[in-house]
């Protein structure tokens, strides 16, 4: 007879899920630089949980392609090459071209007001300078694009991609330009608005190739040291048993 397996309390699924957005958003903002590494012991010991937790939190990010895990050596943010970095904004290019091609002919007022109004956030999160928001916004304009479509297949896909290019952004594009991502996606409803499919390709073609271009690679490093009481300063309500003895 198998034995059942005990479901976690809802406090230990809230805080797990506090640390994953801890950490995400430590990603986002740019705390965490390519190649750093990400110990379980001591993100056990900051957070005040076991390492098993920790271990399957930072599993989970790199399901998701925030993180990496290189055997023999743990976690760390991934350091994307050029030639990684070519590939998925050369993906982005030719997927929403497609998006935009179908989209043009079928766009209506309610998805235009949709759109405006994501632009107004995304302006007013760059103005804040809140780095993490920006970034998650810039990738949802796209998402706002590609579900406007009813394909779940393409959907699914472009959100693929956004895993990867959200934390190249995070990690190598410098916060000054998140302005310059909200205008350009800005011309890229005023396209659409006057059904000008050629114009929303061509300016969606070249904003994905400027946020490529905008990227500065640090040299690489296999494993970065990084503070990670001070990276996670800000966390203090998900650190707060950390004084405590790390439950399983």
């Amino acid at each position: 007879m198998k034995a059942r397996r005990t479901k976690a309390p809802p406090a230990a699924l809230a805080k797990d899920a506090a640390i994953h957005e801890a950490i995400a958003h430590a990603i986002l903002e740019g705390r965490l630089k390519a190649g750093s590494r990400l110990p379980e012991h001591r993100l056990a010991e900051l957070f005040g949980v076991s390492r098993e937790r920790i271990r399957k939190i930072l599993h989970r990010l790199a399901a998701e392609r925030r993180l990496e895990l290189v055997p023999n050596r743990g976690v760390r943010v991934p350091s994307p090459s050029l030639d990684d970095i070519h590939r998925v904004y050369e993906a982005h290019r030719v997927l929403e071209a497609g998006v935009l091609s179908q989209l043009v002919n079928t766009v209506d007022d309610a998805l235009l007001a949709k759109l405006d109004a994501h632009l107004a956030a995304e302006r007013d999160a760059a103005e804040r300078n809140d780095r993490a928001e920006s970034v998650r916004l810039s990738g949802a304009f796209h998402v706002h694009l590609v579900d406007a479509l009813g394909n779940p297949e393409l959907s699914r896909f472009l959100r693929e991609l956004l895993s990867r290019s959200s934390v190249m952004v995070s990690v190598y594009e410098p916060a000054s330009q998140s302005i310059c991502a909200v205008d350009e996606h800005g011309a890229i409803v005023e396209a659409l608005r006057a059904h000008d499919p050629a114009r929303a390709i061509s300016l969606s073609h070249h904003h994905f190739h400027h946020v490529e271009q905008r990227l500065r690679l640090e040299p690489q490093s296999d494993d970065r040291t990084v503070d990670l009481d001070a990276v996670f300063a800000a966390s203090a309500p998900v650190k707060s048993g950390r004084s405590r003895k790390a439950s399983a």
